[in-house]
């Protein structure tokens, strides 16, 4: 008799695990919850834009402060202009230059 009590509350426990879980992804397929999650990810992706405009803006506005200084010291600014970040073969040969 101990037994089957013991299975049966293993089986409700169970059930109840089943359905809660059942009703979760249910929640989660419905057009509320999709239209949560894209919101979630609008809000995401707006986020991450903004911190990389306003990444972009600091850096322009401290190249623009090194240019400036560059020009009213007189120094030429020709190494300022070049791009770091460009290591195409300008020999006209193709490939990279390593």
């Amino acid at each position: 008799m101990l037994k089957r009590l013991l299975w049966l509350g293993v089986g409700v426990a169970v059930g109840v695990v089943v359905v809660r879980k059942l009703a979760k992804t249910a929640e989660a397929m419905s057009p509320g919850g999709i239209a949560d999650r894209l919101r979630e990810t609008a809000v995401t992706a707006g986020d991450s834009l903004r911190n990389f405009m306003a990444d972009v803006s600091e850096g322009m506005a401290e190249k623009e402060a090194e240019l400036q200084d560059a020009l009213a010291e007189g120094r030429p600014i020709g190494e300022l202009l070049e791009d770091p970040y460009d290591d195409h073969d300008d020999s006209g040969m193709g490939g990279t230059i390593r």
